[in-house]
């Protein structure tokens, strides 16, 4: 595979770069490299604002079809632009599930009412949106969610819980995995799809503090929650389908910017390194060289994965992907702190501030459980890749 850009694509790269830099360095300054891992609960409304800005200049929704106020951008270019986003230090995103996993979903699987209703918000950056997957009782085996929603008249009514639901306490919207016939088999035929407005007292929702002391992930308690009889995406029933549909957008294009993102993380840790001394002893410098080799094994492997995105080719080997870069961070996590020495066991200041490498060290180790955890990774990789027994159920 040819690892170059066009020089359309390098025109394209100056572009995004220049008006980036430009925003960032002037008028957005202080949301820049802010709102990352640890750091999710930062300067939320000026990020909005930020949101909104990306919106007005055309900078949400590259990867979506023009008809639907995308602008269609290649694979190639939509990669540029998140290494580019990376590379400015342009802080974490507000309206990514809205924009990466919503949006593409109605687009596929949504009627042209629904289009024309949750798209344009999106684009503008004025909805934030949250994903109603995961329950107690149903983390990884989404099959098995226990939300249930009945009609009543022309709105469904929902009662059930979700957990570990990002950005759930800014958002306008929730798209809700429900169990609408609970006698259906196998479990996955009885599942609907419903976009829920989440501003209604029936709907509660419980901060969930996190080892760094932010509470980016809520429980969600829907008692009663309704939302319109037309807010189902695809057939009533037939959710499954949508839902992983959802999932594989998930790992899309924009992931291959986290690449850049780690090595924003890797130069930091280096130049504390640098600042301390600590770069002549063996240990670290070993350390710090498998990082950066594993960063360009990283890059290489998200570029040669560019043909099978581009045919919308998701592949098991999505899971090798997810295994090495999460483990990967993991890594940049520990040496982030190990670096510090007996420093990095002191917080920064009371009550609990925590320093760029604790919060790197914390967040990391949810890296390999989110997503798919690595264990899940594996037997995905076992089965499906290496063609081995299944594991035994118990």
């Amino acid at each position: 595979m040819d690892l170059r850009f066009s020089a359309e694509d390098e025109a394209f790269r100056a572009e995004a770069r220049n008006w980036l830099t430009t925003m960032l360095d002037g008028e957005f300054a202080v949301v820049r490299g802010r709102g990352g891992p640890g750091d999710e609960h930062s300067l939320f409304e000026e990020r909005l604002a930020w949101e909104q800005e990306l919106g007005r200049s055309g900078w949400i929704g590259i990867s979506w079809p023009a008809e639907y106020g995308g602008r269609g951008l290649s694979l190639t270019q939509q990669v540029i632009f998140y290494e580019e986003y990376a590379r400015a230090g342009g802080p974490g995103r507000v309206g990514h599930i809205g924009e990466g996993l919503l949006g593409p979903t109605v687009i596929h699987y949504g009627n042209e009412a629904q289009k024309q209703r949750f798209l344009p918000p999106i684009l503008k950056g004025t909805e934030v949106w949250c994903q109603g997957y995961s329950e107690p009782d149903a983390g990884s085996d989404l099959a098995n969610v226990q939300t249930r929603a009945h009609l009543d008249g022309d709105e469904w009514v929902i009662e059930g819980q979700k957990v570990w639901t990002s950005l759930a306490h800014w958002s306008q919207w929730c798209f809700v995995l429900c169990r609408t016939d609970r006698e259906a088999t196998p479990k996955h035929r009885g599942i609907s799809y419903l976009l829920v407005p989440m501003d209604q007292p029936e709907i509660e929702i419980r901060p969930i503090e996190q080892v760094t002391g932010t509470s980016e992930f809520n429980e969600v308690f829907f008692n009663g929650a309704r939302t319109a009889s037309s807010n189902v995406v695809g057939e009533v029933n037939g959710g499954w389908k949508v839902a992983m549909g959802t999932l594989a957008f998930e790992r899309g294009a924009s992931t291959l910017g986290q690449q850049l993102t780690f090595e924003n993380e890797f130069r930091e840790i280096l130049a504390s390194a640098q600042r301390r001394g600590v770069t002549d002893d063996p240990v670290v410098r070993q350390r710090v060289a498998d990082i950066w080799v594993a960063l360009r094994v990283m890059r290489y492997n998200a570029l040669r994965s560019m043909p099978s995105l581009e045919r919308g080719d998701i592949t098991p080997l999505t899971s090798v992907h997810k295994l090495y870069w999460a483990s990967l961070h993991r890594a940049i996590g520990e040496l982030a702190v190990d670096v510090l020495g007996p420093e990095g066991l002191i917080a920064d200041a009371a009550p609990y501030e925590l320093s760029f490498a604790q919060r790197t060290f914390l967040f990391t180790r949810s890296d390999t459980i989110y997503g798919g955890s690595n264990q899940v990774q594996r037997n995905i990789i076992g089965e499906r890749v290496l063609g081995l027994p299944p594991e035994p159920k118990v």
